[in-house]
């Protein structure tokens, strides 16, 4: 253990709070473990944190020296909002006297609803000056509202987006005052002053509680001998460092789901998919598209607030939800789950339950439920109940060594209950597995028009799709799913701890988006992009490791950069990688043509690109007439250990050097581009260059891929290796 790089990832779930050490060199699991959520406690889900990380210490035999990374999920943040456990905020709101009039209104929030009957008190100030602030009208106006029972501020000024200088100097009086504050500018950099403010109010809101949070995380892992830096996962699926999370912890709302989804792409390397997280009342489902997750705006409380989240759409079925029961049939699955109805599974009977003694009973697991949920009484009085956990294990469809792995015979039993009460199916083994397939096919139908709009939504091809499972119910589910929706799937390893793996494995993660005059200046976009380089930079990352990513919004006018990296470059060993062979064999099971069908486009010393004509389906018409199929030439970039990193349907690929890069994406472009009512629509590029891949996706023009292609090459010598992709 004393030359491993360890990374400890924490996720805190409702129920346990999983931690992982996992060995930063190989990306292999050194070891897990688990203790109960502390929701209760004085600290908060703080204390859970620390039990479990001293667990997993002592049990692994960690030395701390060995940590290079700890980062924790934290669901606090979420918790804060949506059981109303934030303060009262002092809101001070400034703009120049002129504009007055619109920009106090625009400041004062009053009661910010939270969730469903759940608000946010605040008080509101507000300074009307041309030029510079009086700082003792600061101070004024922050004590009165200090009176009144803030205990937190949020400053905001009408300017502050192009000028943050007065928001500075007001938060410099409440520094000097002893007063918690944050400001518009901290928390966005887009114009909506409306909006902004109640961004910054929420931050505030939650920031004594977080806060305290980090301070008691921080000082018990310094303790502890661990001097690694201390990061809290993002909802937007990267980390961030405690100084960053002290200033924005509203960006740690909804951490929990995106720690699965950075575990599918950093852990599992799924470049291309829909991750489905399965636990036991919700499954959270989210797609990958070359590599990385989409990402939408947020809401709380039914309104817009400036802060960016991974795109996970939750549903309400998962391994342990009930069954609603008629006279004859099962008429639906869930959205009650057997933990929140303080029932048993039937593939996990309590050691003093008969379950050959089943007999079906109809409940109501809450007051404002309905009474015809399903529930198995024994003899000894024991409740249990039929989940698709169940069901998956009738079928076969959980693998051997799964942790949804369950008592046949228990199974079989509850089952046969259930067909002797439906009496319509009949008795026996077929009766009990035609039950078993209606209880799975009504689940599957509710995951199914998520996965199919995600599908859409990302460009994902139809046909090659993967189905990519996580979280411990997901055996429950996703054989299933993919079975009728004719996918491929693949179980993650480790599936329950999936979302602590994720945490560790997570990059280093900011995102600066602006309002920019003309989204087609150059200069901008180069200045914006270098800020977000800089700033996960000061967090500790890699400057080898950072890549950025450029969306710009025309109708919006927003121009958004998102850099992300590695704490510490792990590496991958030499050992693990594969042969020409195996990587055309993976490439070519991927597009589902034979490897004698594949050929090599062009390869670098870290990437092989393959490609194949690959036969589309299209629309419905093509499945019903073969004959309109249509066919385009599909790539595959494959790294040197087999892991496809990036997937076109259709696309074309060059190898070049840095100084010919240029030229060679302008010979792609001209050949690839099409025209419509909109004008010139260029492909997406994306260069490989070393290990990187550096997306240059979502630029509006020619010039615009050029010139953030020649701020991504400087430092690259003239006659270093770039394979040039165009995906269209």
């Amino acid at each position: 253990m004393a030359e491993r790089n360890i990374r400890i990832g924490i996720d805190v779930g409702g129920t346990f709070t999983h931690a992982v050490a996992v060995d930063g060199n190989t990306s292999t699991l050194v070891g897990k473990a688990k203790v109960p959520t502390s929701h209760s406690a004085p600290e908060g889900v703080a204390r859970g944190i620390v039990d479990a990380l001293a667990l997993l210490l002592k049990n692994c035999g960690i030395a701390p020296e060995n940590v290079s990374f700890i980062a924790h999920s934290t669901t606090q943040a979420t918790n804060a909002l949506l059981e109303g456990d934030v303060v009262k905020v002092g809101v001070l709101g400034m703009s120049s006297k002129g504009l007055a009039w619109l920009a106090s209104p625009s400041t004062a929030l009053g009661r910010i609803p939270l969730a469903a009957g759940v608000f946010m008190e605040t008080s509101h100030r507000f300074i009307a000056a041309d030029g510079s602030i009086s700082e003792s009208e600061v101070e004024k106006h922050l004590l009165a509202m200090k009176e009144e029972g803030c205990q937190a501020f949020a400053i905001s000024d009408a300017y502050s987006v192009d000028d943050s200088s007065r928001e500075e100097a007001a938060l410099s009086v409440a520094s000097r005052l002893g007063l918690l504050a944050t400001s518009g500018s901290e928390v966005s950099r887009l114009y909506g002053l409306k909006v902004r403010t109640r961004t910054a109010a929420i931050n505030a809101g939650i920031l004594p509680k977080m806060i305290e949070s980090a301070n008691m995380t921080e000082t018990s892992v310094r303790q502890a001998g661990i001097t690694a830096p201390i990061m809290i996962m993002r909802s937007d699926g990267g980390v961030m460092d405690l100084s960053s999370m002290r200033k924005r912890p509203i960006l740690s709302i909804l951490s929990g789901p995106a720690a699965g989804v950075a575990a599918a792409m950093m852990f599992l390397r799924i470049s291309d998919g829909v991750f489905l997280e399965v636990g036991g009342t919700s499954t959270d489902i989210s797609a990958i598209a070359s590599g990385r997750a989409m990402v939408r705006s947020a809401e709380i409380g039914g309104h817009k607030v400036y802060m960016r989240t991974l795109d996970v759409r939750t549903i309400g079925v998962a391994g342990g939800s009930l069954l609603r029961l008629s006279k004859d049939d099962i008429i639906d699955v869930g959205p009650r789950s057997a933990h929140i109805a303080g029932l048993k599974y039937t593939a996990f009977p309590a050691e003093n339950s008969d379950s050959k003694s089943y007999k079906v009973k109809l409940v109501k697991p809450l007051p404002k439920d309905s009474d015809d949920y399903l529930a198995l009484d024994t003899a000894g009085g024991v409740f249990h109940t039929l989940t698709p956990t169940c069901a998956s294990n009738l079928l076969g469809l959980v693998p051997p060594g799964d942790c949804a792995v369950g008592n046949i015979e228990s199974i079989k039993n509850g089952f046969g209950a259930l067909s002797s009460y439906l009496s319509k199916y009949g008795q026996g083994e077929e009766a009990s597995k035609q039950l078993a397939s209606r209880l799975l096919d009504i689940a599957a139908h509710k995951c199914i028009p998520t996965v199919k709009a995600l599908i859409a939504e990302n460009k994902l091809d139809p046909d090659l799709t993967l189905l990519v499972g996580g979280g411990g119910g997901a055996a429950a589910i996703v054989p299933y799913l993919a079975k009728v929706m004719k996918l491929d799937h693949t179980l993650a390893q480790d599936a329950d701890v999936i979302s602590a793996i994720g945490v560790a494995m997570a990059l280093i993660r900011e995102t600066i988006e602006k309002q920019v005059a003309d989204t087609s200046a150059q200069d901008a976009i180069l200045a914006l992009r270098a800020e977000a380089v800089r700033s996960v930079e000061a967090m500790g990352a890699d400057p080898a490791t950072v890549e950025v990513h450029i969306e710009i919004d025309s109708k919006t006018s927003i121009v958004r950069a998102t850099a992300c990296g590695a704490a510490k470059a792990g590496g991958s060993s030499e050992q693990n990688a594969l042969d020409d062979e195996g990587r055309k064999a993976k490439a070519a099971l991927s597009m589902r043509v034979e490897p004698q069908h594949t050929e090599e486009v062009c390869r670098s010393h870290f990437f092989t690109i393959y490609g194949a004509n690959v036969s589309r389906s299209g629309s419905l018409f093509s499945i019903a007439m073969p004959f309109l199929r249509s066919t385009s030439f599909a790539l595959r970039v494959v790294d040197r250990e087999g892991v496809i990193r990036l997937s076109a349907r259709a696309g074309a690929a060059r190898a070049c050097t840095r100084d010919s890069a240029e030229s060679t994406i302008r010979e792609l472009i001209e050949a690839h581009s099409t025209w419509g009512d909109a004008g010139k629509v260029i492909p997406d590029i994306l260069l490989l260059v070393g290990a990187r891949v550096v997306d240059l996706s979502g630029l509006l023009n020619d010039e615009q891929v050029l010139a953030l292609a020649r701020s991504e090459l400087a430092s690259q010598p003239p006659q270093a290796e770039v394979l040039v992709v165009a995906k269209f």
